[in-house]
Order: C-alpha cells, then structure tokens, then sequence
C-alpha cells in the first residue's frame, strides 16, 4: 500500500476559536477542501479558506480553542495516495520524488532526492551526494525542468550530467 501524501502542515493557532493556519504543500487549497478528514480520520475539516498569503486558515472539528490549535502547531495532514486526483503527463507529487536515487544520463549514480522546494519560478530539487565528500557541498540543486531532468519514474530520477558536476 502507497504512504499517505502529505498535504499541509499547521504552522500555528488562527484566532482565538480554534482555527489554525496552513503550510500548503501543493497547489492550493482545492486538493484539501476535497479531502474532509485527515491522518487516517485523526483530524475532520469543517471549513477552509485562502489566508491571501499562499497558504490557508481551517476550521477542525477537533479543535475549539486557541489551546487546541497550538497542539496541533507542527502536525502533517495526510490523505491516501487513492484519495489524490489521477496525474497529467509531466506532473508529480513531491512524495514520489523524495527518496529516489538520481543517476546522470550516462548512468553514473550521484545521490538521493532529499527535499524540493520552490522558490517561485519552478521546483527544485535536491540531491544529497552519494557518496558524501569529505569536502565540498553534500547536496547541490537542480531545476525541475526538461534540460535538467530528463526523466523520472517510481525507481529512479535522471538527470543532465552538467547538472551533476561541481
């Protein structure tokens, strides 16, 4: 069975009812709006909304109170990888990404997807060297991007060599 997707994280308390704002890990505040229960049931959404900053504030039913919601500061919600929108040609969820090793388009094994990010223009993604110099960075980055990764799939990343190099 595939591991949960996370979507969000709760970045803190919202008020003083209960609400707690939103670290949003995809696209927007749709995929979650769908979702209605989190973490295997732990955590039902009763309502949500844009905070106008990129992420969002959310009313669960599991928390009345300031107090409630700064428990909950620091807690992932997750949905079953079933419970996710089938994916286009070229599109992925970072928790496919993560942990897959990278290998150049000659095959030479240069690390592990540790963490994407992005910046506003497109994902990056990082790479911890594999195996790890002794000096020198221990992880460089790579743009999502054609010219970058030429491909990908659930047992590998490839990317361009140049990107690879110091």
């Amino acid at each position: 069975m595939p591991a949960p997707v996370t979507l969000a994280a709760i970045a803190g308390a919202h008020g003083v009812t209960g609400e707690v704002r939103l670290k949003l890990f995809g696209e927007g505040i749709a995929t979650l709006a769908k979702a209605k229960s989190f973490n295997d049931g732990a955590l039902t959404l009763v309502k949500i909304r844009e905070d106008g900053k990129g992420g969002a504030i959310a009313r669960l039913a599991e928390s009345s109170s300031r107090a409630d919601a700064e428990k909950l500061r620091g807690t992932l919600l997750s949905v079953p990888r079933e419970a996710l929108p089938p994916l286009s040609e070229g599109e992925y969820y970072h928790a496919d990404l993560l942990g897959l090793p990278v290998v150049t388009d000659t095959g030479e094994a240069v690390g592990t997807v540790a963490a994407i990010e992005n910046f506003g223009a497109t994902d990056i993604i990082e790479i911890t060297r594999d195996p790890v110099p002794e000096k020198g960075p221990k992880t460089f980055m790579v743009p999502m991007i054609p010219a970058a990764v030429l491909e990908w799939d659930e047992h590998r990343l490839v990317i361009a060599g140049a990107f690879a190099e110091d």
